[in-house]
């Protein structure tokens, strides 16, 4: 932990950074923000100013708190290579910035496409884990981690291996969906992402199992 200590203090800053954002935005910000979305785009959900300045940032802080204590106190933290390492330390604090950047906006009446955002983020994510899974070792915070994955190193590997490969080929086509967005609707953009995202886990999870049955 002290290793890190620097990092989870930048780290966590930074996830609390749109806590000063908006506070320095405080008076023009209106009294109520629209803070949940349905997948059409559309707000269906308001918060008081108050709690959304300061509510999220928090709640994603201690998630990011929990996540790094998890990784780093992994009995096997040895076998995470460094670069996924990073994943878990700037993952929060990215999604907490563009979040809540996005929320500011969308008070201030600049319109975001909140599924073509996500998207394009998912897409990235998906990319940046399937170069590194090939790199992984057994552990138990990061990766494909199943009952057989977890009790072969032969079937971790095949099955990260493939997987990485499924999951980089699946983010590019998360990512093209999202940057589509200006054109196609927010409904087909969410349902393309879920729907290639559940597929890239299916086929891992299912090779993973078919690799258990032939015994290895």
């Amino acid at each position: 932990m002290k290793k890190y200590k620097k990092m989870i203090i930048f780290t966590t800053l930074l996830t609390g950074l749109p806590i000063l954002i908006g506070l320095i935005l405080w008076n023009k910000l209106p009294d109520s923000m629209a803070t949940h979305w349905d997948i059409n785009g559309q707000a269906n959900g308001w918060s008081g100013k108050g709690a959304t300045v300061f509510f999220l940032p928090c709640i994603l802080m201690i998630i990011h708190l929990f996540a790094v204590f998890l990784t780093l106190n992994d009995p096997k933290k040895t076998n995470i290579h460094k670069k996924p390492m990073t994943i878990i330390f700037w993952i929060v604090p990215v999604i907490s910035i563009l979040m809540n950047g996005i929320i500011y906006l969308e008070a201030f009446g600049i319109k975001v496409n909140i599924s073509a955002a996500v998207s394009i983020l998912m897409g990235i994510l998906f990319m940046l884990l399937g170069n590194y899974m090939p790199k992984l070792r057994q552990n138990y915070t990061i990766g494909i981690k199943l009952p057989w994955t977890l009790c072969s190193e032969e079937n971790w590997y095949r099955t990260h291996r493939l997987g990485g490969k499924f999951f980089i080929i699946g983010g590019i086509f998360v990512a093209l969906d999202g940057i589509a967005g200006i054109w196609l609707e927010d409904t087909i953009i969410f349902t393309i992402m879920i729907g290639v995202l559940l597929i890239c886990i299916a086929i891992s999870v299912g090779y993973s199992f078919w690799l258990f049955k032939k015994g290895i």
